[in-house]
C-alpha cells in the first residue's frame, strides 16, 4: 500500500474523483461517505462546499463542522472517501458517529477501509478528539470487522424504525 495517502479536495482531483463516483453509480450502490452523493457540478462549487462545511460555514442546521478527505493512490486513482465530523449533535451521537467511509467498488477487499480509518482516527486526533464514535449497519460484516481491527470497542446496538441494526463503536485515540 505504498504511496496511498489521504488528500485534501482539490480540483487537480476532478477527473479521478469522477471515475469513482462514475464506478459507484454503474455498480448501483449508495455511495458513503454522505458528502460523495453532494451535487458534483460544477466541481469547483462541489470543493468549495467541502472547504466551507469543514470551517462550519453555510451548513446545514442539522449538520456538524466536518472534513472530507480522499483515498488516493500512488498513480492519483481515487479509492474512496472519508468523512470526520469535528464533533457530535444528537442524531450523530445516535447512529452518524464521528467517521464515515467507503471504498469504491474495485478497490475493495485490499484493506484500503483498514488504513483509510486509521489515517482518519488520525487526523481526528489532530482536531483535539480524544474519543471517537464509529458506526455500521450489523450485516455490515467488513466495516465492523475495519473499525475493530482500529481498536473499536462495541458499545452498544440499536434497531432503527425500518429493522435494520445498527452497531455503535468507540476507539479511544
Amino acid at each position: 500500500m505504498n504511496g496511498v495517502r489521504l488528500v485534501e479536495p482539490a480540483l487537480s482531483f476532478q477527473k479521478a474523483y469522477e471515475e469513482m463516483v462514475q464506478e459507484w453509480c454503474e455498480a448501483g450502490e449508495t455511495m458513503v461517505p454522505f458528502v460523495l452523493r453532494l451535487e458534483p457540478k460544477p466541481f469547483s462549487t462541489l470543493i468549495e462546499k467541502m472547504n466551507d462545511y469543514k470551517e462550519g460555514i453555510n451548513i446545514p442546521e442539522t449538520f456538524v463542522p466536518h472534513s472530507t478527505y480522499w483515498l488516493m493512490n500512488k498513480d492519483n486513482v481515487m479509492l474512496g472517501a472519508v468523512n470526520i465530523r469535528h464533533r457530535l449533535n444528537e442524531y450523530l451521537l445516535k447512529k452518524g458517529g464521528h467517521i464515515g467511509y467507503g471504498v469504491r467498488p474495485s478497490a475493495r477487499e485490499n484493506g484500503y477501509a483498514k488504513m483509510m480509518l486509521r489515517l482518519a482516527l488520525e487526523k481526528a486526533r489532530d482536531l483535539g478528539l480524544e474519543r471517537v464514535l464509529v458506526t455500521c449497519d450489523k450485516d455490515n460484516t467488513a466495516s465492523s470487522k475495519t473499525i475493530v481491527s482500529n481498536h473499536g470497542k462495541l458499545e452498544s446496538e440499536f434497531v432503527e424504525d425500518n429493522g435494520n441494526v445498527v452497531l455503535r463503536y468507540w476507539i479511544t485515540l
